[in-house]
């Protein structure tokens, strides 16, 4: 029995929706020059990898023939959500706080970024505790 397709985008299908994220609407033709900057693409590949991702609910294409243009149907912050969810799922057993330790252990954070995760952690913390709070009330 065949194993039905991963709605997670691959790599190829990644640098793909990059460029329709970062263009909107965009020609086949554009979407292929685009990608032609890093490496050598064949249009025909290109094409069929947005009919499979289409297939996968991850773009649309917007009218027919050489006027045809892709849309992303996936924004980049919920592909980065189901992609982090997998990860922490396959690699770290289901802990966040593992792949958060891994990324701040490993060195991989800069001071900055450091700071910024703090405050971060910290204001959810703080609506953590606001709403416990409400929720007493």
């Amino acid at each position: 029995m065949a194993r039905p397709p991963s709605v997670h985008p691959t790599d190829g299908e990644l640098e793909i929706l990059r460029v329709l994220w970062a263009n909107g609407p965009t020609a086949l033709s554009v979407v292929c020059e685009t990608l032609r900057q890093q490496r050598e693409v064949a249009t025909t590949t290109i094409a069929t990898m947005l009919k499979v991702m289409r297939e996968k609910g991850l773009v649309q294409r917007l009218g027919s023939g050489r006027g045809a243009q892709w849309t992303a149907t996936i924004t980049q912050k919920r592909a980065a959500k189901k992609m982090v969810s997998k990860l922490v799922d396959h690699v770290f057993d289901g802990s966040a706080d593992l792949l958060a330790a891994h990324l701040i252990e490993g060195g991989q954070l800069s001071r900055e970024q450091l700071v910024e995760l703090r405050d971060l952690i910290d204001q959810r913390s703080s609506e953590k505790s606001m709403a416990k709070k409400g929720a007493k009330r």
